[in-house]
């Protein structure tokens, strides 16, 4: 199918909503989250990092890839819709049940009779999911992201008050539970209402085994995602106690800030165009070398300028009890832009209805990942750190190597995408570093604002002095000129 002549501008208008709606969200998550983090400790980190692995793990199981199918095919009908409906509510109720009763089992490993109690709450999340994905695959499938912006707001809100209340109320790490269930129920209420998804489930399932198949693939490439993602907490849970496992999730969490909160939403909305582009294979091409730019762009100045401030950063937001956190932030930003590019990479080769590399790259992640971490471990808490940066740069380059192909974009082409940005942030962060050591004693909130706010000007400098087709192309990206393939 080809695009429509005002496909483009569709695009930015999805990306509009969708990443603007995530950021607005984040701002306002992300203040309580800091105040969040100076009233609870990192033992309440700690616990509640070791309940994640068995929540994302069953996650893997939910459906998420049936809705996937549900945005990739060009053509679904309403019975088709039922089924996947009709799935969604099984598998979920399943996995709620199977966390309750895996529960003890869990704290049995960590050692940690805490995390069953836990985790039995938690399932709760399981039975949102149904209503909520499907509901976001309807608006999804015509880049209706508008609405699915505003019900984003809302849950993010709801999310962060509940967060932020409950700390204050001395709920402990209770409140860092309840605000994703608050976050989740809301979210899955207004997304059906918004997509007015009025549907009753099927569940005679002849005729799915398409759809299924395709949501099987990927349901496989997230649990080695799974495995490869959450591997450090694996190991970090079992040689170390809650509070070294707080503070290395807490710089865990701040590194990852830009990947976690800005990269999905915009997965999400290059997935689905994606898959409206693809069988023109050169305009899907020359679309995914224009995203990796922007969004290299964008991240890479957050990155290398989290280690160049990372001691004023954390003093400032967190207060000094988070100390621990600053040496482990500097192999983790670093390694940060190879996860980055890595995860760009899996929405292209999806779309184009080729979820097994996606699968076969996360394999490789869940062979990689778990022995880096663990001789890492022996170097403690730090080594874990390190491991990110030895580990991702060679998952990248054996992703690329089998994704580029399909994708039908050469290295070269790949390379120039992303080298800008990394060359212009790598400039700042070393300047940076040298303002820093010239500044005198000052508090470090004004140490921390003087040393950005260098660090903004010079990023944008060398990007204007050294990188002028890459701000032309931004600006062309901004105004929704067309693309060209490369």
């Amino acid at each position: 199918m080809e695009p429509e002549p005002d496909f483009a501008h569709r695009i930015r208008r999805a990306v509009i909503w969708r990443s603007g709606s995530q950021i607005a969200g984040q701002i306002i998550a992300w203040a309580a989250t800091f105040l969040v983090i100076r009233i609870l400790t990192p033992e309440d980190y700690g616990l509640f990092a070791l309940t994640q692995v068995m929540l994302m793990l069953l996650t893997l199981l939910n459906g998420q890839g049936l809705a996937s199918a549900v945005i990739q095919r060009q053509d679904i009908d309403k019975r088709a819709m039922r089924q996947i409906f009709g799935l969604l509510l099984l598998l979920n109720g399943t996995l709620a049940l199977a966390q309750i009763a895996c529960a003890p089992l869990a704290a049995a490993y960590y050692r940690e009779p805490r995390v069953a109690d836990l985790l039995r709450v938690q399932s709760l999340i399981y039975l949102t999911t149904p209503f909520s994905s499907l509901a976001y695959a309807q608006l999804a499938r015509t880049l209706e992201f508008r609405r699915q912006a505003q019900v984003n707001m809302l849950s993010a809100l709801i999310g962060a008050a509940v967060a932020l209340g409950g700390a204050l109320a001395g709920w402990g790490v209770w409140a860092l539970v309840w605000a994703p269930i608050a976050l989740f129920a809301t979210r899955a209420l207004g997304l059906t209402v918004a997509a007015r998804m009025w549907l009753w489930p099927s569940f005679d399932f002849r005729g799915a085994g398409a759809i299924a198949r395709y949501g099987g693939l990927v349901a496989v490439g997230q649990f080695f995602g799974f495995v490869q993602s959450q591997a450090d907490i694996l190991v970090a849970g079992r040689w170390f106690d809650p509070h070294l496992v707080g503070v290395y999730t807490t710089a865990l969490l701040l590194t990852q800030i830009f990947n976690n909160k800005v990269v999905p939403p915009l997965n999400e909305v290059a997935f689905a165009a994606y898959s409206r582009m693809q069988d023109d294979r050169p305009a899907l091409a020359a679309g995914f070398t224009r995203s990796t730019r922007a969004i290299m762009v964008a991240a890479m100045p957050f990155f290398f300028g989290l280690a160049a401030v990372a001691e004023p950063l954390v003093l400032t937001l967190l207060g000094e009890k988070w100390r621990e956190i600053v040496p482990l932030l500097l192999p983790l930003a670093l390694a940060m832009p190879f996860w980055t590019l890595f995860t760009l990479l899996r929405p292209a080769t999806d779309a184009l209805g080729r979820p097994g590399i996606g699968s076969g790259n996360a394999a490789a992640g869940a062979l990689l990942m778990p022995v880096t971490f663990l001789v890492g471990a022996r170097w403690g808490i730090a080594g874990i750190a390190w491991a990110w940066l030895f580990a991702y740069p060679l998952l990248l380059a054996y992703s690329a190597a089998r994704s580029l192909p399909i994708i039908g974009i050469r290295p070269a082409v790949f390379i120039r995408a992303a080298a800008p940005p990394i060359l212009a942030a790598a400039a700042m962060a070393i300047m940076v570093g040298m303002i820093d050591h010239m500044l005198p004693s000052l508090p470090q909130a004004i140490r921390l604002a003087l040393l950005i706010f260098s660090g903004g000007l010079i990023y944008c400098a060398w990007l204007v002095l050294f990188a002028r087709e890459t701000i032309d192309d931004l600006i062309r990206l901004v105004r929704g000129k067309s693309i060209e393939a490369d």
